[in-house]
Order: structure tokens, then C-alpha cells, then sequence
């Protein structure tokens, strides 16, 4: 049994922060997937605690870790402390909240921030710099920091030009889930390029009465709905008109109905919007309105449809018993882009932003970006980094194996989710009602100049 004396213990669940990340991992961390963290054993004294001697001896103190992740994800969390807390002194108290951004800035405002906090937007992080309240890290999370991410990972953890909050988790929304046995029958191939996916779709569409693709939009209870259409259009973006020009949309250097975007928005509209491809067995077009995103690629299953364009965290909504594997039930392909020499890969994580300079303080955040930790966390399994630290024999899950070797390809080029750079009243708001809208039967132009209008003046 471990032993938990180390740090008062609380259930909790997971994501608040954001609504579409919130429902994902909500559900991704409450299925009892099993606890692979070595067992620790007070009882063997100070027996492998030289490995924690750079982290320093402290008495009486703790850390305070404040997180929209809660209950069973956040177990995980605490027990691949256990050894840290027992070796350096240090007391970690993991304490999860259902309205993180809300109680967060209560707590600052209060004057009573955390010690660290996972922020899952960069631009919340941007805003807190702004008012002073994170603080920068130690030289030490600096270097190491810069050692183990890419410079693409660093980019949402700077502002103005100076480096905060290190990347902690990661998960990758480039994939397309697909039935190996369906494929295999009709003697169909993974495509390896956008041009090869758009002849795979017409192919089904023509030579089957399989639908091509099957989506849903609709997040219960409601609230959310519409942002898996932003991760599609977001894919397409980066896909079509490239990387210079996702980052101009996202910090507002181009407007929202930009002749490019509205190409981007069109090209989506070519799957998304056409009847003969859509919606698995659902019904037309606008069915994916009112389909759930935690049902929308079980079609798959049952051959009703084909693919189904989903995060790596979309694995949790399989039926039990679903075989994910490359030679199982389903399984999932990297989202081709219009060049073999070109990855972009668009996902989403969380940064460990800290609220003072105390030396606690950064020996916990030290130590969370460390290869030891990395490792472990992910042996626990569901949980990756993007560190260049985190071996792939330390990841179990088959997906989470396909989005480390994305993340690490030097291919790659990763891109943050745009709806969670953007101001909240964009991202969170007029993007995602545009987004059903838009499948509604709204004109691309009419759905774009409309959130365009919605962009903050100052």
C-alpha cells in the first residue's frame, strides 16, 4: 500500500479551465485506469534519495499546487510526489477547484495566490505576467527548461520576450480515428498527404454507402458547444495557409475574415459541410449540431462511417471493451498536411506558472521538469510532456506513443489550440457559437465578420 502521510489527500476531477479541454479529460481521468507509479516505502529511510539532493532539505514547509485537475488524475499527481516530499521535506498540497480561472483570480486578488498553478492558456498567462503576479523562474528551470522543450513549447510560456512558465502536460489534436478491419476490407491506405485524404474521402463517398466522416459538435450540457469545429477549422488552417498565417489569426494581426481564413474556413466546409460526406449515421449536415462529441466517431464501429478527425484524448469515449490499437477496433492516423516535409501539429497543455520566488517554490518546479519525474508521471499512465526528456518506453497507451513521437519529430511544428490564445469572449464565445452557425448553413463570410466584430478593442 502507499503510504500518503506526506501531503493531505482530497479527491478531486478534472479540467475547469477550459470547457472543451474540461469535458475531454474529465472523462479521459475518471475510467480507474490502473496506478503504475513504483510503490514508495517509508520505511526504507533515506535509501534513493541522493537523486533529490539538488533539490535541497527544507523543514516545515509546503508548496501549495492549485489545479483545475481534480480526483482521480489528481491522485496520480500527488503519488508521484511521495519520494520528493519525503527526501527534500517538502509538503505538496494539490488542491483542485471546478472554476479554476474564477477562484484563481479571487485568490490573487485577495492577495492570496498559490505557490504554483497549471494554467492551461497562454494568454491567462500573459495577463497574470502583465499584473505582476506570476513571477519568473530560477535560473535553473530557465536552463533546464530551454534544454528539454522545443522553442515552439517555450513560445507559450514567454511574454515579451522573456521566459515564466514551462510546459507541464500536453495532448495532440492532429489525429484521425479510423476502424484498421474497414480499411484492410476495402483495401483502403492511410493517406500521407491532404491531397491523398481528399481522394479517400471522394472514393468512399463514391464506391460505398459508408458516409466518409461522422462529427459532432455539441458538448453537453451545452454551454461548450461548437468547439471541436474550431479544432477542425484550426487543423485546416494550418494545413492550408500555414503556419505565419495561423499566428497572425490568433494574436489579431489579420482579421478573422481574411480572405485566407475564409479559404481555410471554405476548405473545411469541402468535408464538413457536404452531405455526401457527412455524418456517419446521424443524419445531414446539421445533425452534427446536435451530435455529442463523445459520441460522434462511434459510427466507426459499426461501419457507418469512416473517419472521425479527434485529440488523442478521444480515446477514452470507445465503448468498453474497444481494442485501440494499429491491428484493433480502431485506431488513429496523424491528420496529413500538403507536404511530407511539413508537420503542423495543433494540440493543447498546460504551463507551471509560478506566484513567488520562494526556494520551495522553485525546487518544486525544478523538479516537474525534470527526466526522473517526467518518466514517472507517464508510467502512470495517460499523461504525456512535451519534454524531449520523456523516453516512449515510459508511455504505454498507443496513442499517447503516436502523439510523443509527433511532438518529438523534427518535422513537427506545434501550434497551441487558437480558441485558447484568443480573448475568452472570442475563443470561448463568439468562435464557437460562429462554429454552429456556420454548420447551420450561415455563410462563411457573414460567420466570420461577425466574430471579427467580436475582437476586444483594446
Amino acid at each position: 500500500m502507499r503510504a500518503r502521510g506526506w501531503a493531505a489527500r482530497r479527491n478531486r476531477r478534472s479540467w475547469a479551465a477550459v470547457a472543451a479541454l474540461a469535458s475531454a479529460v474529465l472523462l479521459l481521468t475518471s475510467c480507474g485506469y490502473p496506478d503504475n507509479l513504483e510503490e514508495f516505502d517509508p520505511e526504507a529511510g533515506d535509501q534513493g534519495c541522493e537523486e533529490f539532493a539538488q533539490y535541497g532539505k527544507f523543514k516545515n514547509t509546503t508548496v501549495d499546487i492549485f489545479s483545475s485537475i481534480r480526483e482521480i488524475e489528481a491522485e496520480r499527481f500527488e503519488n508521484s510526489f511521495l519520494r520528493f516530499e519525503y527526501c527534500t521535506g517538502i509538503q505538496i498540497k494539490w488542491e483542485g477547484t471546478g472554476q479554476f480561472e474564477d477562484d484563481l483570480a479571487k485568490r490573487i486578488a485577495e492577495g492570496k495566490p498559490p505557490d504554483l498553478a497549471p494554467i492551461a492558456q497562454p494568454g491567462l498567462i500573459t495577463a497574470l505576467v502583465r499584473q505582476g503576479a506570476i513571477k519568473r523562474p530560477s535560473r535553473l528551470v530557465t536552463a533546464q527548461s530551454r534544454e528539454k522543450f522545443s522553442a515552439d513549447w517555450l513560445r507559450y510560456g514567454t511574454v515579451d520576450g522573456t521566459f515564466y512558465a514551462p510546459p507541464l502536460g500536453a495532448n495532440v489534436k492532429s489525429f484521425v480515428w479510423y476502424s484498421p478491419d474497414m480499411f484492410s476490407k476495402y483495401e483502403w491506405k492511410v493517406p500521407e498527404s491532404w491531397a491523398e485524404l481528399k481522394v479517400l474521402t471522394e472514393k468512399i463517398a463514391k464506391t460505398t454507402k459508408i458516409k466518409p466522416w461522422c462529427a459532432g459538435i455539441f458538448s453537453p450540457p451545452g454551454d461548450a458547444s461548437g468547439w471541436p469545429g474550431t479544432d477542425w477549422v484550426e487543423d485546416v488552417i494550418l494545413r492550408t495557409s500555414g503556419v505565419r498565417v495561423y499566428d497572425a489569426w490568433t494574436e489579431h494581426r489579420i482579421p478573422f475574415n481574411d480572405k485566407r481564413i475564409i479559404d481555410s474556413f471554405d476548405e473545411t466546409g469541402s468535408i464538413l459541410r457536404n452531405p455526401r460526406y457527412v455524418n456517419g449515421d446521424f443524419g445531414g449536415v446539421k445533425s452534427i449540431n446536435d451530435t455529442s462529441w463523445m459520441e460522434a466517431g462511434t459510427p466507426i464501429l459499426d461501419q457507418r462511417c469512416a473517419l472521425h478527425r479527434a485529440a488523442s484524448f478521444y480515446i477514452n469515449q470507445w465503448p468498453p471493451n474497444t481494442r485501440v490499437a494499429e491491428d484493433g477496433d480502431v485506431f488513429a492516423f496523424y491528420l496529413p498536411s500538403r507536404s511530407p516535409r511539413y508537420k503542423p501539429v495543433l494540440g493543447g497543455g498546460e504551463f507551471l506558472s509560478a506566484f513567488n520566488v520562494r526556494k520551495e517554490t522553485q525546487a518544486v518546479q525544478l523538479y516537474l521538469t525534470s527526466d526522473e519525474w517526467i518518466n514517472a508521471k507517464a508510467k502512470a499512465g495517460y499523461w504525456i510532456s512535451p519534454s524531449r526528456g520523456l523516453l516512449l518506453d515510459s508511455v504505454e497507451n498507443p496513442i499517447d506513443q503516436l502523439s510523443v513521437k509527433l511532438l518529438q519529430d523534427e518535422k513537427a511544428v506545434f501550434r497551441f489550440d487558437a480558441s485558447d490564445l484568443m480573448p475568452s469572449d472570442v475563443g470561448a464565445g463568439s468562435f464557437w457559437k460562429g462554429m454552429i452557425e456556420w454548420i447551420g448553413g450561415r455563410s462563411t463570410y457573414d460567420t466570420l465578420t461577425t466574430i471579427e466584430t467580436s475582437w476586444p478593442t483594446s
